[in-house]
């Protein structure tokens, strides 16, 4: 089955304590490229997220955004910087000493000076890593079938491109008989004026038996691309990723095509290729989205 390297997929999960939203994109590359957009305290899953998306990703540019909610009440502490409580303190000796006024003796005066006392919330993170594994899971769910449907319209289209090559194929192999029939007049003219001693060149002779014998034989050539055809509808059809292979194939397809066109030697055949790398490359751009 033919997956797209393109789409999306979005979830999210909660419970008492979390809400997490996932949203995945991806688009066209030739490896895996995960970029994370999350918040900095998820660092610790990250490994684990990657592994998950790569049991249904092989290829492409993803960009993964997390987002939460803690809905739980929050969890504060005080904290006392008793240096800085001591070092209040010498000051203010020192100070009613040199002014000589009572030292301070209250803790609450202290309290109320600048740093002494720092409220702090407590990062507990304590059951969300389920929540967001689940989360995950849903987006990646919803982004493989978007790339899926994807793929089976890509896998149509490459359906009625591949008809189209294989016909004009068979017209290619049709022109045949007609073109080695023009090839061979054109050697007896040849051979004739030599018979006839009319500027008699037998280095010419040789390269025009020479030119015949190669021209007209393409029979190679159409078996192959027919079975380059048969290979791409294989593939196709493989439940693996499959992009890279078929991006081989068509290299294969091209080769062939060129050599037909440059063997047949008619006007036919020269606009039969024509249309035939126009339909390959169609087929190429499409293969360049393909997992």
């Amino acid at each position: 089955m033919l997956k797209s390297m393109t789409g999306f997929g979005a979830a999210t999960v909660e419970n008492d304590d979390y809400k997490v939203t996932v949203e995945l994109k991806a688009v066209n590359q030739r490896f895996l490229e995960l970029n994370f957009h999350m918040p900095r305290q998820f660092g610790e899953w990250e490994e684990s997220l990657r592994q998950l998306i790569r049991k249904t990703t092989a290829r492409g540019k993803v960009d993964i955004f997390i987002n939460y909610q803690d809905k739980r009440e929050a969890k504060s502490s005080i904290r006392v910087d008793k240096g800085l409580a001591l070092a209040y303190q010498s000051a203010l000796n020192e100070l009613s000493d040199t002014l000589h006024l009572p030292r301070p003796d209250s803790a609450a005066m202290f309290a109320g000076f600048p740093d002494v006392l720092q409220v702090e919330q407590t990062a507990d993170f304590e059951g969300l890593q389920p929540v967001l594994t689940e989360a995950m899971a849903q987006a990646l769910a919803a982004f493989d079938t978007m790339r899926q449907r994807e793929g089976a319209h890509i896998a149509e289209d490459f359906a009625k491109r591949l008809d189209k090559l294989e016909e004009m194929r068979q017209q290619v192999i049709k022109l045949s008989p007609a073109i080695v029939e023009e090839r061979r007049k054109h050697l007896q003219e040849v051979l004739e004026e030599a018979l006839a001693g009319k500027d008699f060149d037998e280095t010419r002779i040789i390269q025009e038996t020479a030119l015949f014998a190669d021209r007209v034989n393409y029979t190679e050539e159409v078996v192959r691309l027919e079975s380059h055809i048969g290979q791409f509808r294989q593939i196709m059809a493989a439940d693996e990723p499959v992009g890279r292979k078929l991006d081989f194939l068509i290299q294969e397809f091209n080769r062939e095509t060129n050599t037909i066109g440059s063997k047949a030697n008619s006007t036919e055949a020269a606009q039969l290729v024509v249309d035939m790398k126009s339909e390959i490359e169609k087929i190429r751009e499409q293969v360049q989205n393909i997992e």
